[in-house]
């Protein structure tokens, strides 16, 4: 439980920060910010999956960091939000680039993990 807060403790801070900062960044209201937690998230999280780590690290990178470091709930509402103002090409861009990309970061975590091991 200890490492899952610690990693938690460094994940969502650097979330809001890469948001923060990626966001700025672009001047649209599609959110940048939230896919590139996402994404970046996702394939450090596959690359961890696919390693012969134990548990403890898991627990701390996996569970903790990359945990706290996405955000689906974020990710959720800001597809919903773009969708009652209007935008719904945004919306539907979102939705479908933040899980195509998340699965396709994973892949490539996994591939990359096992090119490595």
């Amino acid at each position: 439980m200890l490492l899952i807060v610690l990693g938690a403790a460094a994940g969502a801070p650097l979330r809001y920060l890469v948001d923060r900062a990626v966001q700025a960044r672009h001047d649209t209201v599609f959110p940048w910010g939230t896919l590139t937690v996402n994404v970046a998230g996702s394939a450090l999280l596959g690359f961890l999956a696919a390693l012969p780590a134990g548990d403890g690290v898991m627990a701390l990178a996996g569970t903790g960091f990359c945990g706290a470091l996405t955000t689906y709930s974020t990710f959720g509402y800001e597809t919903v939000r773009l969708l009652e103002e209007g935008a719904r090409f945004h919306a539907v861009a979102n939705a479908l680039v933040g899980v195509l990309a998340g699965l396709g970061a994973a892949y490539c975590g996994v591939a990359l993990a096992g090119a490595v091991a």
